[in-house]
């Protein structure tokens, strides 16, 4: 029976998060310090004191998960993560548990990452929804025919949890799919307050950045399987693993598969460090007889 560590993705910030940390810490206190040096702003500031739109920012919420991630992670005594996964920023965080990266040159990956997709946002007017109590089958095919049939950018994005599926891609795709969903029996298919389209093909500008900061990067040997979001299986070579952080940014989170894999090679408990409960409670509609617990 194994243990398996998780780590959340953007929307999981909260006005404050980390504070009692960097109070209660003195090694929170110094990873803190040593972020604000990397990013070349404080981060810590806008955590403590900044309001939630201020947390907005997709350069100061991607940073800040995976900060408040990590030092929780690291909070914990005597950890050691049979299998780790994080859901698409997450997958960041996941990745120092495991040694593949250090956490300086993690948060300078995130750092790219979150400025590439801010800018990848600008070029085209994008957005993603929520797909509610309708098979995956039925969205994927709705997404083809909407593509095929208007040429506009709709793709399935993230997998969280049976009968919970984001699509994404350009404004007036999501519009028409968001139709044909509810028409086809899904309970809600409703927009997300997102500045654009995330795990789609118009992330590619910014996959194009984020790919030449990674391969200029070292990555280690990890000490245990990462469930990555494109694989969707647990993985353990340095190289691989590289190559679907890249395929990441332009490919879906197949989230509710690698629950699902990571329960079939043994997982019984999860543990979610980071702020929010939102993966805890992903992994209990996918299989309620889990241990899940939280981290923050």
């Amino acid at each position: 029976m194994k243990h398996a560590f998780v780590f959340p993705g953007q929307g999981s910030q909260v006005p404050g998060m980390g504070k009692h940390h960097y109070e209660n810490s003195a090694f929170a206190k110094k990873l803190f310090e040593q972020a604000n040096e990397i990013l070349g702003f404080r981060i810590s500031d806008i955590m403590f004191d900044g309001s939630e739109e201020d947390l907005k920012q997709t350069r100061v919420t991607q940073p800040a998960v995976f900060l408040h991630s990590i030092i929780a992670y690291k909070s914990i005594d005597s950890v050691s993560p049979d299998m780790v996964a994080g859901h698409s920023l997450g997958e960041f965080s996941a990745l120092v548990a495991n040694g593949t990266l250090s956490f300086e040159d993690a948060l300078q990956l995130v750092s790219v990452r979150a400025q590439a997709m801010q800018k990848a946002c600008e070029i085209v007017p994008s957005t993603m929804a929520a797909v509610l109590n309708l098979a995956d089958d039925k969205v994927e095919a709705i997404c083809a025919a909407v593509q095929q049939e208007t040429g506009e950018v709709v793709v399935p994005a993230n997998y969280n949890c049976p009968g919970q599926l984001v699509i994404s891609g350009s404004v007036k795709g999501i519009e028409i799919a968001c139709e044909r969903m509810k028409a086809a029996g899904a309970k809600r298919a409703l927009v997300l307050p997102v500045g654009g389209a995330f795990h789609s093909p118009l992330m590619a500008p910014a996959k194009k950045e984020l790919e030449a900061a990674i391969e200029s990067t070292k990555f280690h040997s990890p000490t245990c399987a990462v469930y990555q979001n494109v694989a969707a299986k647990g993985i353990m070579d340095k190289d691989e693993i590289k190559q679907n952080l890249i395929e990441q940014l332009t490919g879906a989170v197949r989230w509710t598969q690698s629950v699902e894999a990571m329960i079939a090679d043994g997982a019984y408990k999860f543990t979610e460090a980071g702020p929010g409960k939102v993966l805890q409670g992903l992994i209990l509609k996918t299989n309620k007889q889990m241990q899940v617990e939280g981290v923050n």
